[in-house]
């Protein structure tokens, strides 16, 4: 199967990653996954052309929340693939590759939702704060992206603020109710993403990384966790650095106060099925894991102070 649809459109772009999750026991069959839209209605579907979002399990009832804001490399015909030509959709600068298929398959067999972003992240990077000057890429990794020129606060005003009122504000919405419906004392949100295994001509080593911010609740055991598999070299904060102001694990995480983390995992490890199907059964063994620890140091803490709760989260 190929790595990817070349342009997408709304949910057939998560269709699309979903189906590439594998047909191993390890990931399930995909074919049984559901993968709804939901979003503003078609006010942004009409001037937009995709979909700001796409929600796999949307109706479970879960403590985990799933995200991948990086998950499609689609951009709405009329804009032309930003002046690039089709090959440039196909790589890293485009969308993480593998990420929203692990996703997926995380989301199925934890029965928990998933929200994955609709656009490409070089229209707009949902992973991004609006006051950072890479909201809007105009060069990545050695590539200038011609249709990006001129959009920033400072010159295309109009434009930056439409794919932010497009993709960006309805992503971190829905991310938001859905941090608000989780469920349990002590929810967590994971985002899912993936890195190139080479930057600037220097390989990376790292098989997958953590990232974190200031709070290192859930980074911390998912380390440990994932450390005890022999051969796996994990990343600390690596090959980024987490909870960068606007990221979605500081965001909708730390922010919020709830267990979070960001799972980085190397392309070349889940462009594969077999790959996938690797990465996908050492994490349903991994985040458990690694979530009954974090949940261990919480209900600790909050033993010397009764009543308190995570503010995202509802008792079941």
């Amino acid at each position: 199967m190929g790595i990817m649809v070349m342009i997408a459109r709304g949910c057939d772009a998560v269709n699309a990653r979903c189906a590439m999750a594998g047909s191993g026991a390890s990931a399930g069959n995909p074919a049984a996954m559901t993968a709804t839209a939901t979003m503003d209605e078609t006010a942004t579907m009409a001037t937009a052309g995709i979909a700001p979002f796409s929600v796999v399990n949307g109706d479970a009832r879960a403590d985990l929340l799933l995200v991948c804001e990086h998950a499609s490399n689609a951009i709405p015909a009329g804009y032309d693939n930003l002046g690039l030509p089709p090959q440039a959709l196909q790589r890293h600068i485009a969308y993480d590759i593998g990420a929203a298929a692990v996703a997926c398959a995380l989301a199925r067999l934890f029965h928990c939702p998933a929200v994955l972003g609709g656009c490409s992240r070089l229209l707009i990077d949902l992973n991004r704060g609006l006051d950072d000057p890479t909201l809007v890429m105009k060069l990545s990794d050695g590539q200038v992206i011609p249709g990006n020129r001129h959009v920033d606060p400072w010159n295309d005003r109009e434009e930056w603020r439409r794919r932010i009122d497009a993709w960006h504000i309805p992503y971190h919405s829905e991310v938001e109710a859905r941090v608000r419906a989780l469920q349990g004392n002590a929810p967590a949100l994971i985002s899912i993403h993936s890195f190139t295994p080479i930057w600037k001509g220097e390989a990376r080593s790292w098989d997958i990384g953590v990232l974190w911010g200031a709070d290192d609740r859930l980074a911390f055991p998912l380390i440990s966790a994932l450390s005890n598999i022999e051969g796996v070299h994990v990343g600390r904060n690596e090959p980024y650095v987490g909870g960068l102001e606007g990221e979605s694990i500081q965001r909708h995480g730390q922010d919020n106060g709830i267990l979070h983390a960001c799972l980085e995992l190397r392309q070349d490890q889940i462009d594969s099925d077999a790959g996938r199907d690797l990465w996908v059964a050492r994490l349903q063994r991994v985040i458990p894991e690694a979530l009954e620890q974090a949940r261990k140091i919480f209900y600790t803490a909050a033993h010397d102070a009764p009543g308190s709760s995570f503010p995202g989260g509802h008792s079941s």
